[in-house]
Protein backbone atom coordinates (compact mmCIF):
# COMPACT_ATOMS: atom_id res chain seq x y z
CA UNK A 1 0.00 0.00 0.00
CA UNK A 2 2.73 2.33 0.22
CA UNK A 3 2.79 5.46 2.69
CA UNK A 4 -0.63 6.42 3.29
CA UNK A 5 -2.25 8.55 5.78
CA UNK A 6 -5.32 6.42 7.49
CA UNK A 7 -7.82 7.95 9.15
CA UNK A 8 -10.33 5.70 11.08
CA UNK A 9 -13.72 6.87 13.22
CA UNK A 10 -16.46 4.68 14.58
CA UNK A 11 -19.83 3.96 12.85
CA UNK A 12 -21.78 1.30 14.23
CA UNK A 13 -22.20 -0.06 17.49
CA UNK A 14 -23.71 -3.79 18.36
CA UNK A 15 -24.67 -4.47 21.87
CA UNK A 16 -26.11 -2.89 24.30
CA UNK A 17 -25.74 1.37 24.87
CA UNK A 18 -23.76 2.33 27.61
CA UNK A 19 -25.13 4.14 30.64
CA UNK A 20 -22.43 6.36 30.69
CA UNK A 21 -19.40 7.28 33.04
CA UNK A 22 -17.58 3.61 33.90
CA UNK A 23 -21.02 1.40 34.07
CA UNK A 24 -20.29 -1.07 30.89
CA UNK A 25 -23.04 -2.19 28.63
CA UNK A 26 -25.96 -4.21 29.88
CA UNK A 27 -24.65 -8.10 29.55
CA UNK A 28 -27.87 -10.52 29.77
CA UNK A 29 -28.83 -12.08 27.00
CA UNK A 30 -31.70 -10.86 24.80
CA UNK A 31 -31.85 -9.94 21.00
CA UNK A 32 -29.28 -7.04 21.06
CA UNK A 33 -26.83 -7.25 24.58
CA UNK A 34 -23.73 -8.69 24.02
CA UNK A 35 -21.64 -10.47 27.41
CA UNK A 36 -17.52 -10.44 26.37
CA UNK A 37 -17.67 -10.80 22.62
CA UNK A 38 -14.65 -12.79 21.45
CA UNK A 39 -15.13 -13.28 17.39
CA UNK A 40 -16.51 -11.27 14.26
CA UNK A 41 -17.02 -11.88 10.44
CA UNK A 42 -18.67 -9.08 8.03
CA UNK A 43 -19.39 -9.27 4.88
CA UNK A 44 -22.07 -7.01 2.24
CA UNK A 45 -24.63 -9.46 3.59
CA UNK A 46 -24.35 -10.39 6.97
CA UNK A 47 -22.60 -9.73 10.33
CA UNK A 48 -21.61 -12.45 12.75
CA UNK A 49 -20.64 -12.10 16.05
CA UNK A 50 -19.43 -15.11 18.63
CA UNK A 51 -21.12 -13.78 21.83
CA UNK A 52 -18.87 -15.15 23.78
CA UNK A 53 -20.03 -15.01 26.96
CA UNK A 54 -23.67 -16.00 26.92
CA UNK A 55 -22.37 -18.60 24.22
CA UNK A 56 -24.51 -18.33 21.49
CA UNK A 57 -23.52 -16.82 18.04
CA UNK A 58 -25.91 -13.44 16.89
CA UNK A 59 -26.44 -12.87 13.30
CA UNK A 60 -27.92 -9.43 11.48
CA UNK A 61 -28.45 -9.71 7.91
CA UNK A 62 -27.68 -7.21 5.93
CA UNK A 63 -26.24 -3.56 7.37
CA UNK A 64 -27.83 -1.65 10.58
CA UNK A 65 -28.24 1.62 9.76
CA UNK A 66 -28.72 2.07 13.38
CA UNK A 67 -27.03 1.42 16.80
CA UNK A 68 -27.38 -0.88 19.15
CA UNK A 69 -29.92 -3.31 16.33
CA UNK A 70 -31.70 -6.47 17.48
CA UNK A 71 -30.23 -9.42 15.97
CA UNK A 72 -32.01 -12.07 13.50
CA UNK A 73 -30.86 -15.27 14.12
CA UNK A 74 -29.40 -16.81 17.24
CA UNK A 75 -27.75 -20.15 17.13
CA UNK A 76 -26.48 -22.30 20.20
CA UNK A 77 -29.53 -21.37 22.62
CA UNK A 78 -33.20 -22.23 22.33
CA UNK A 79 -34.18 -18.64 22.59
CA UNK A 80 -32.51 -15.14 23.04
CA UNK A 81 -33.27 -14.84 26.46
CA UNK A 82 -31.23 -18.41 27.35
CA UNK A 83 -27.65 -18.37 28.52
CA UNK A 84 -24.29 -20.96 29.51
CA UNK A 85 -22.73 -23.67 28.14
CA UNK A 86 -25.00 -25.41 24.99
CA UNK A 87 -24.02 -25.99 21.73
CA UNK A 88 -21.24 -23.49 22.44
CA UNK A 89 -18.63 -23.44 25.55
CA UNK A 90 -16.94 -19.96 24.86
CA UNK A 91 -16.93 -19.76 20.75
CA UNK A 92 -14.35 -17.51 19.39
CA UNK A 93 -13.36 -17.50 15.82
CA UNK A 94 -15.98 -17.35 13.23
CA UNK A 95 -15.86 -16.85 9.53
CA UNK A 96 -18.12 -17.66 6.62
CA UNK A 97 -15.95 -19.01 3.72
CA UNK A 98 -17.31 -20.24 0.46
CA UNK A 99 -20.83 -19.94 1.97
CA UNK A 100 -20.39 -21.70 4.93
CA UNK A 101 -20.57 -20.99 8.29
CA UNK A 102 -17.42 -21.73 10.20
CA UNK A 103 -17.24 -21.38 13.89
CA UNK A 104 -14.59 -22.29 16.99
CA UNK A 105 -16.06 -23.85 19.85
CA UNK A 106 -13.07 -23.40 22.05
CA UNK A 107 -14.05 -25.13 24.82
CA UNK A 108 -15.34 -28.12 23.55
CA UNK A 109 -12.47 -28.57 20.86
CA UNK A 110 -14.01 -28.25 17.72
CA UNK A 111 -14.83 -26.21 15.01
CA UNK A 112 -18.65 -26.47 13.85
CA UNK A 113 -19.79 -25.91 10.14
CA UNK A 114 -23.35 -25.27 8.88
CA UNK A 115 -23.69 -25.98 4.87
CA UNK A 116 -25.29 -22.65 4.71
CA UNK A 117 -25.47 -19.59 6.60
CA UNK A 118 -28.77 -20.19 9.33
CA UNK A 119 -31.63 -18.01 8.50
CA UNK A 120 -33.67 -19.22 11.42
CA UNK A 121 -32.60 -19.91 15.03
CA UNK A 122 -30.93 -22.41 17.20
CA UNK A 123 -30.34 -24.31 13.78
CA UNK A 124 -28.36 -27.36 14.53
CA UNK A 125 -24.72 -27.51 12.57
CA UNK A 126 -24.23 -30.31 9.56
CA UNK A 127 -20.68 -30.99 10.37
CA UNK A 128 -17.95 -31.37 13.39
CA UNK A 129 -13.75 -30.90 13.05
CA UNK A 130 -12.31 -31.99 15.65
CA UNK A 131 -14.46 -34.65 17.55
CA UNK A 132 -15.79 -38.26 16.13
CA UNK A 133 -19.28 -36.61 16.19
CA UNK A 134 -21.39 -34.23 17.86
CA UNK A 135 -21.46 -35.43 21.36
CA UNK A 136 -17.77 -35.67 22.34
CA UNK A 137 -16.33 -32.82 23.46
CA UNK A 138 -13.34 -33.50 25.12
CA UNK A 139 -9.87 -32.36 24.31
CA UNK A 140 -7.33 -34.37 21.97
CA UNK A 141 -11.01 -36.33 21.38
CA UNK A 142 -10.73 -38.12 24.67
CA UNK A 143 -6.90 -39.04 24.39
CA UNK A 144 -3.15 -38.01 24.06
CA UNK A 145 -2.42 -35.01 21.88
CA UNK A 146 -2.68 -36.12 17.94
CA UNK A 147 -2.53 -34.94 14.56
CA UNK A 148 -6.32 -34.31 14.32
CA UNK A 149 -7.83 -33.49 18.05
CA UNK A 150 -7.58 -29.83 19.10
CA UNK A 151 -7.48 -28.53 22.48
CA UNK A 152 -8.85 -25.10 22.59
CA UNK A 153 -8.56 -24.60 18.95
CA UNK A 154 -9.49 -20.37 19.62
CA UNK A 155 -9.06 -19.11 15.96
CA UNK A 156 -8.86 -20.30 12.08
CA UNK A 157 -8.30 -18.89 8.61
CA UNK A 158 -9.27 -19.89 5.21
CA UNK A 159 -6.04 -18.44 3.24
CA UNK A 160 -4.53 -18.97 -0.46
CA UNK A 161 -6.96 -22.46 -0.66
CA UNK A 162 -5.11 -23.50 2.53
CA UNK A 163 -7.44 -24.07 6.07
CA UNK A 164 -5.49 -23.23 8.99
CA UNK A 165 -6.34 -24.21 12.78
CA UNK A 166 -4.94 -22.10 15.86
CA UNK A 167 -4.86 -25.16 17.56
CA UNK A 168 -4.23 -23.36 20.98
CA UNK A 169 -3.73 -25.57 23.89
CA UNK A 170 -1.56 -27.93 22.00
CA UNK A 171 0.81 -24.48 20.76
CA UNK A 172 0.70 -25.37 17.24
CA UNK A 173 -0.79 -24.67 13.52
CA UNK A 174 -2.48 -27.07 11.60
CA UNK A 175 -2.91 -26.52 8.09
CA UNK A 176 -5.25 -28.69 5.15
CA UNK A 177 -4.70 -28.17 1.23
CA UNK A 178 -8.42 -27.43 0.95
CA UNK A 179 -11.43 -27.73 3.59
CA UNK A 180 -10.50 -30.94 5.58
CA UNK A 181 -13.33 -33.54 6.57
CA UNK A 182 -13.27 -34.76 10.25
CA UNK A 183 -10.48 -37.04 10.90
CA UNK A 184 -8.40 -35.78 7.86
CA UNK A 185 -4.55 -36.06 8.84
CA UNK A 186 -3.02 -32.36 8.54
CA UNK A 187 -0.91 -31.72 5.69
CA UNK A 188 1.20 -29.09 7.76
CA UNK A 189 1.64 -29.21 11.72
CA UNK A 190 3.83 -25.84 12.21
CA UNK A 191 5.32 -25.14 15.88
CA UNK A 192 5.89 -28.36 17.29
CA UNK A 193 8.21 -31.31 15.19
CA UNK A 194 5.47 -34.17 14.93
CA UNK A 195 1.52 -34.21 16.01
CA UNK A 196 1.76 -36.32 19.27
CA UNK A 197 3.70 -33.68 21.45
CA UNK A 198 2.67 -29.82 22.05
CA UNK A 199 5.32 -28.25 24.62
CA UNK A 200 4.90 -24.52 24.93
CA UNK A 201 7.33 -22.79 22.82
CA UNK A 202 8.77 -26.78 22.10
CA UNK A 203 9.69 -27.03 25.58
CA UNK A 204 13.00 -25.03 24.86
CA UNK A 205 12.02 -21.59 25.46
CA UNK A 206 10.75 -19.05 22.84
CA UNK A 207 11.82 -19.11 19.55
CA UNK A 208 12.07 -18.32 15.63
CA UNK A 209 10.18 -21.34 15.39
CA UNK A 210 7.89 -21.40 18.86
CA UNK A 211 4.79 -20.77 19.75
CA UNK A 212 3.11 -20.59 23.46
CA UNK A 213 -0.67 -19.80 23.03
CA UNK A 214 -1.22 -18.79 19.01
CA UNK A 215 -4.39 -17.61 18.89
CA UNK A 216 -5.67 -16.00 15.49
CA UNK A 217 -4.15 -16.27 11.63
CA UNK A 218 -4.50 -14.14 8.75
CA UNK A 219 -2.91 -14.22 5.54
CA UNK A 220 -2.26 -13.82 1.39
CA UNK A 221 -1.00 -15.59 -1.35
CA UNK A 222 2.71 -14.30 0.05
CA UNK A 223 2.55 -14.14 3.67
CA UNK A 224 0.57 -15.97 6.84
CA UNK A 225 0.58 -14.28 10.05
CA UNK A 226 0.48 -16.27 13.10
CA UNK A 227 -0.78 -14.08 16.63
CA UNK A 228 0.93 -15.87 19.00
CA UNK A 229 -0.86 -13.81 22.00
CA UNK A 230 1.27 -15.64 24.81
CA UNK A 231 4.56 -14.69 23.60
CA UNK A 232 3.16 -11.38 22.63
CA UNK A 233 4.38 -10.78 19.24
CA UNK A 234 3.06 -12.24 16.06
CA UNK A 235 4.96 -14.06 13.20
CA UNK A 236 4.94 -14.11 9.85
CA UNK A 237 6.14 -16.39 7.23
CA UNK A 238 6.63 -15.79 3.35
CA UNK A 239 6.20 -17.18 1.70
CA UNK A 240 3.15 -19.57 3.78
CA UNK A 241 4.83 -22.73 5.03
CA UNK A 242 4.08 -25.90 3.35
CA UNK A 243 6.41 -27.69 6.49
CA UNK A 244 6.95 -26.82 9.96
CA UNK A 245 9.93 -24.39 9.63
CA UNK A 246 10.91 -20.94 11.61
CA UNK A 247 9.28 -18.21 11.03
CA UNK A 248 10.70 -15.07 8.84
CA UNK A 249 8.77 -11.82 10.75
CA UNK A 250 8.06 -11.00 14.26
CA UNK A 251 5.94 -8.06 15.40
CA UNK A 252 5.91 -6.89 19.46
CA UNK A 253 9.38 -8.01 19.62
CA UNK A 254 13.23 -6.88 19.15
CA UNK A 255 14.14 -10.66 17.95
CA UNK A 256 12.78 -14.05 17.92
CA UNK A 257 14.12 -15.19 21.14
CA UNK A 258 12.23 -12.38 23.37
CA UNK A 259 8.63 -12.18 24.48
CA UNK A 260 8.74 -9.52 26.93
CA UNK A 261 6.03 -7.81 28.26
CA UNK A 262 5.69 -4.54 30.88
CA UNK A 263 2.35 -3.48 31.59
CA UNK A 264 0.67 0.10 32.42
CA UNK A 265 4.14 1.71 30.76
CA UNK A 266 4.10 3.55 27.21
CA UNK A 267 4.33 0.59 24.58
CA UNK A 268 5.07 2.94 21.22
CA UNK A 269 4.44 1.61 18.05
CA UNK A 270 6.11 -1.86 18.36
CA UNK A 271 4.96 -3.46 21.16
CA UNK A 272 2.40 -5.88 21.48
CA UNK A 273 0.94 -7.40 24.59
CA UNK A 274 -1.32 -10.06 24.29
CA UNK A 275 -2.48 -9.71 20.55
CA UNK A 276 -5.75 -11.92 20.13
CA UNK A 277 -6.89 -10.78 16.78
CA UNK A 278 -5.37 -10.58 13.27
CA UNK A 279 -7.03 -9.16 10.02
CA UNK A 280 -5.54 -8.49 6.79
CA UNK A 281 -6.95 -7.07 3.76
CA UNK A 282 -4.65 -5.84 0.26
CA UNK A 283 -1.80 -4.34 2.00
CA UNK A 284 -3.56 -3.18 5.32
CA UNK A 285 -2.57 -5.47 8.56
CA UNK A 286 -4.61 -4.87 11.62
CA UNK A 287 -3.57 -6.30 15.37
CA UNK A 288 -5.49 -6.32 17.79
CA UNK A 289 -3.27 -5.76 20.80
CA UNK A 290 -5.76 -6.70 23.32
CA UNK A 291 -4.21 -6.16 26.72
CA UNK A 292 -3.15 -3.15 25.70
CA UNK A 293 -6.77 -2.15 24.82
CA UNK A 294 -5.53 -1.11 21.34
CA UNK A 295 -5.73 -1.96 17.63
CA UNK A 296 -2.46 -1.70 15.58
CA UNK A 297 -2.68 -0.98 11.89
CA UNK A 298 0.40 -1.07 9.77
CA UNK A 299 0.09 0.46 6.02
CA UNK A 300 3.12 -0.59 5.01
CA UNK A 301 2.92 -4.30 5.40
CA UNK A 302 5.64 -5.92 7.14
CA UNK A 303 6.59 -9.15 5.90
CA UNK A 304 10.09 -10.12 7.10
CA UNK A 305 12.39 -8.84 10.19
CA UNK A 306 11.23 -8.09 13.46
CA UNK A 307 10.09 -4.78 15.04
CA UNK A 308 8.67 -2.86 12.98
CA UNK A 309 6.36 0.08 13.63
CA UNK A 310 2.42 0.29 13.41
CA UNK A 311 1.57 3.33 11.31
CA UNK A 312 -1.98 4.21 13.30
CA UNK A 313 -3.67 3.03 16.39
CA UNK A 314 -7.51 2.57 16.91
CA UNK A 315 -8.54 2.76 20.88
CA UNK A 316 -5.85 4.86 21.96
CA UNK A 317 -5.58 9.02 21.68
CA UNK A 318 -1.49 7.87 20.37
CA UNK A 319 0.86 5.37 20.86
CA UNK A 320 1.68 5.47 24.31
CA UNK A 321 -1.61 4.82 25.68
CA UNK A 322 -2.54 1.53 27.17
CA UNK A 323 -4.86 2.00 29.47
CA UNK A 324 -8.86 0.35 29.42
CA UNK A 325 -11.26 2.78 28.29
CA UNK A 326 -8.22 5.39 28.31
CA UNK A 327 -8.45 4.87 32.07
CA UNK A 328 -11.75 6.79 31.87
CA UNK A 329 -15.00 5.77 30.29
CA UNK A 330 -16.76 3.88 27.47
CA UNK A 331 -17.22 6.09 24.68
CA UNK A 332 -17.73 5.51 21.01
CA UNK A 333 -14.13 5.43 20.61
CA UNK A 334 -12.43 3.46 23.31
CA UNK A 335 -11.82 -0.01 23.84
CA UNK A 336 -11.26 -2.79 26.50
CA UNK A 337 -10.04 -5.97 25.33
CA UNK A 338 -10.14 -5.73 21.94
CA UNK A 339 -10.26 -9.58 20.29
CA UNK A 340 -11.70 -10.69 17.36
CA UNK A 341 -11.43 -7.93 14.46
CA UNK A 342 -12.34 -8.33 10.52
CA UNK A 343 -11.77 -6.78 7.61
CA UNK A 344 -14.65 -5.97 4.84
CA UNK A 345 -13.75 -3.24 2.47
CA UNK A 346 -13.61 -0.29 4.50
CA UNK A 347 -14.92 -1.20 7.17
CA UNK A 348 -12.95 -2.96 10.12
CA UNK A 349 -15.50 -4.63 13.16
CA UNK A 350 -13.77 -4.67 16.80
CA UNK A 351 -14.97 -7.51 19.10
CA UNK A 352 -14.97 -5.02 22.10
CA UNK A 353 -15.01 -8.05 24.31
CA UNK A 354 -14.67 -5.85 27.67
CA UNK A 355 -16.99 -3.50 26.67
CA UNK A 356 -19.47 -5.98 25.95
CA UNK A 357 -20.02 -4.69 22.34
CA UNK A 358 -18.91 -4.34 18.50
CA UNK A 359 -17.70 -1.27 17.25
CA UNK A 360 -17.44 -1.26 13.18
CA UNK A 361 -15.01 1.49 12.50
CA UNK A 362 -14.67 3.01 8.83
CA UNK A 363 -11.12 3.77 7.59
CA UNK A 364 -10.23 6.38 5.03
CA UNK A 365 -7.05 6.54 3.01
CA UNK A 366 -5.58 9.83 1.75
Amino acid sequence: MGTVKLTAYPERWLGGPAPGGLTLPPAWPNRINLYAPRGVYMDDDVVVVADSGNHRLLIWYGWSENDHAPADVVLGQADFESEGPNMFHLPTGVAVIEGRLFVADAWHHRLLIWDTLPEKSNQPPDHVLGQPDMQHIDPNRGGKVCPTGFYWPYGFAYVNGWFYVADTGNRRILGWKGIPEDGQVPDLILGQPHGYVNGENRGKGVGVDTFRWPHALAGDERTLFVADAGNHRVLGYTPPPDMDRPADLVLGQKNFTESFELPHVPQGPRRLRFPYGISLSGGLLAVADTANNRVLLYTELPRKGAYHPASCVIGQQDFDGAGENRWQKVAWDTLCWPYGIWFHKNRLAIADSGNNRVIVWRLEFE
